[in-house]
């Protein structure tokens, strides 16, 4: 099935965005991990997790509306040298996905691509999730302090 050329070309942007999203979070991961973070690592590691699956639904879609998925091109990435600045970098990103997905979501209705649709849709749920988590996260070492919500995540 040949799919709208606007929205293949938008798909293929949310899917640069998934393949930078995993390499930020893995990143992430593996600095929390070396600093002895266990559950910061976990948390991280998760995230990057989610967003594979998400490439993968993406270039799924893709394929089967006869694109071409381009895994060459990614997003930029920004690494935090520290928790909080790497929980910033984050939530920007998620804040920056949620738009894309809404965005992607409005094109498809248009073009009236509604597998589509439910497809960016439920991409869209994980992200809210994201975002929320990250929050929870931001406003515990915004209550606790630093020092001490870093001591809640080692093991």
């Amino acid at each position: 099935m040949k799919g709208n050329t606007k929205l293949l070309e938008v798909l293929n942007s949310l899917l640069a965005d998934e393949l930078a999203a995993i390499n930020q979070y893995i990143v992430h991961a593996e600095m929390c991990a070396d600093w002895g973070y266990e559950k910061l690592h976990e948390h991280f590691e998760k995230r990057a997790k989610d967003e594979m699956r998400h490439a993968e639904k993406l270039i799924e879609r893709l394929l089967f509306l006869e694109g071409i998925p381009i895994v060459s091109k990614l997003s930029n990435i920004h690494i935090g040298s520290d928790v909080p600045k790497q929980l910033e970098y984050d939530r920007v990103a998620e804040m920056a996905a949620i738009k894309a997905y809404n965005d992607a979501i409005a094109l498809a209705g248009e073009v009236r691509d509604f597998a589509t649709r439910e497809i960016l849709d439920k991409i869209l749920q994980d992200e809210d999730r994201h975002m929320d988590g990250i929050e929870e996260l931001q406003g515990q070492i915004e209550h606790m302090t630093l020092p001490i919500f870093l001591t809640t995540k080692v093991e």
